[in-house]
């Protein structure tokens, strides 16, 4: 038997938190194009400015629990996912950061799914092999190959944020507990600054993206994505973030001028239709 469709609210929120982290990608690219900023400085201003947003949320809604016992784990993955992140965007293409970046949250996550024992019909499987499939041939060598460092640090970013996110779906205050996150995050953000002070490069418009990014797409994307997460199973979480990378597409042709080459679009063709299989075979 197929799975249940989503609730119209929860296929909403998912959306909204599907576009924000596409959103992230594009901001970042923008961000790290034409020495607006530098990676660095970019991970700092959207650590900090997501850190305020998400407290401020807290503090509108219950101060107090801006004082819950803080996740060390849950810190460290979002600190080491942001930092990656933007790394691998100096090189990265939108689309092409992105389609890495989940294709190996998809695979952190659903190792997670199979060692819990979720069940995992063999149409699930084949939809799993495709999408895996289609990441691979995104970076196989070649000349439209992403930069093999860059395509690492992207791959360590997704397996950062597979780990976040797994943390996250067993959140009983998703809003605080991102908060928390964030706001653990920001001696150690700044301690970068510190470190990497000599390389510091930023302009009004490099700092407002990184703010666009931390307070937006990252705060208010992030706390809406949380909030969805309890309503997912961990497989569906997982695949569904597949369909990112085809957004981040999107938005690096219109914003970035980005061209969309055949490797790209073949891999996000096996990403997208392995997503469809898997959520087809899910019971």
């Amino acid at each position: 038997m197929a799975t249940a469709p989503l609730p119209t609210v929860t296929a909403g929120t998912t959306l909204l938190a599907l576009i924000a982290f596409a959103a992230n990608s594009v901001l970042c690219r923008m961000a790290l194009l034409d020495d607006n900023i530098d990676a660095i400085s970019f991970t700092v201003v959207r650590i900090v400015s997501g850190a305020v947003t998400l407290a401020l949320l807290v503090a509108l809604r219950n101060p107090a629990q801006l004082r819950r016992r803080p996740n060390w784990v849950a810190g460290a993955a979002l600190l080491a996912y942001m930092v990656l992140f933007s790394l691998a965007y100096v090189t990265l293409g939108a689309g092409s950061g992105a389609l890495v970046l989940f294709g190996f949250v998809q695979l952190t996550m659903m190792g997670v799914a199979l060692l819990s024992k979720e069940h995992f019909p063999p149409l699930a499987w084949l939809g799993l092999a495709i999408a895996v499939v289609g990441v691979i041939y995104l970076v196989r060598p070649g000349a439209e190959a992403p930069n093999a460092i860059a395509a690492l640090q992207m791959a360590g970013a997704g397996i950062a944020w597979g780990a976040y996110s797994v943390i996250g779906r067993g959140s009983q205050y998703p809003l605080q507990d991102t908060a928390g996150n964030f706001l653990l995050c920001v001696p150690f953000a700044l301690l970068l600054a510190i470190l990497f002070w000599q390389d510091q490069v930023f302009s009004i418009r490099g700092l407002g993206l990184a703010i666009a990014s931390g307070a937006l797409a990252s705060g208010c994307g992030y706390a809406i994505w949380f909030r969805t997460l309890p309503h997912l199973t961990t497989s569906q979480a997982s695949i569904v973030q597949l369909s990112v990378p085809v957004i981040a597409s999107i938005g690096g042709v219109v914003f970035l001028s980005e061209a969309i080459t055949p490797r790209l679009a073949i891999a996000s063709v096996l990403v997208l239709g392995g997503i469809a299989l898997v959520l087809r075979g899910r019971v």
